[in-house]
């Protein structure tokens, strides 16, 4: 009985096997980036753009977040006017990310990273952003992942689960087999959506549909994910 119940202990543990992350406020903080990109945008149309409004952009695609601002300043555009801003507010964006370096990586992100890598996780990323390979290489971050699923690759925003299905479906596991790391209520939702287990990097007033919230992945141990 007792040899049982061990393996069933031993089951459990295992049936975690792959974890797909978010990029933005998860391994670094490029939200100060896009927010002063989108408030310069924001400016040269005649109005302003907070740090709260920029907020509710996290895990919100490029297309999406400029309907917001838009709205928010009570301002019309064409799809060819939109797709001008968005091309515009990206080239600043990226003049900036392209002087990213490790530094910037947030706290205890190498560390986590390389303690699940080495205990036989398959790793993931599952980001909104176009430019996540950019930011990967700058941060010297890329080596750690196993596949990479960015904006380029899907159609749909958080919190639809596309992103993160195709994610599991490229590393070959069930969304049950996946835990997701997200600092977004929307992203919280899409892996809820796609039928996995999700961590919250963040506040767990906010991301409470979220199975574990921390504060940062400098806070989490290979135990927390066979604990799942």
């Amino acid at each position: 009985m007792q040899e049982n119940l061990k393996s069933q202990i031993s089951g459990l543990k295992s049936q975690i096997k792959a974890c797909l992350f978010d990029l933005d406020g998860v391994l670094v903080d490029t939200a100060v980036y896009h927010y002063q990109a989108w408030k310069r945008l924001a400016n040269t149309m005649g109005f302003d753009f907070t740090e709260v409004q920029n907020e509710q952009l996290k895990g919100v695609s490029r297309v999406e977040s400029l309907n917001k601002i838009l709205a928010w300043g009570g301002v019309t555009k064409t799809d060819t006017e939109k797709e001008e801003l968005a091309t515009l507010k990206n080239s600043w964006y990226v003049d900036m990310i392209t002087k990213m370096t490790p530094a910037e990586v947030l706290p205890g992100t190498v560390e986590f990273l390389t303690a699940i890598h080495q205990a036989g996780y398959k790793l993931a990323l599952g980001s909104a952003s176009k430019n996540s390979a950019t930011i990967l290489e700058r941060t010297q971050l890329a080596h750690f992942f196993d596949e990479i699923v960015d904006g380029n690759m899907v159609t749909k925003s958080k919190p639809d689960p596309e992103v993160f299905l195709k994610g599991a479906s490229l590393l070959g596991f069930k969304p049950e087999e996946c835990v997701v790391f997200e600092d977004a209520v929307a992203g919280v939702e899409a892996a809820k959506r796609g039928g996995m287990k999700a961590i919250g990097i963040g506040e767990k007033s906010v991301l409470t549909e979220a199975d574990k919230v921390v504060s940062g992945l400098d806070k989490l141990t290979v135990k927390d994910l066979e604990e799942l």
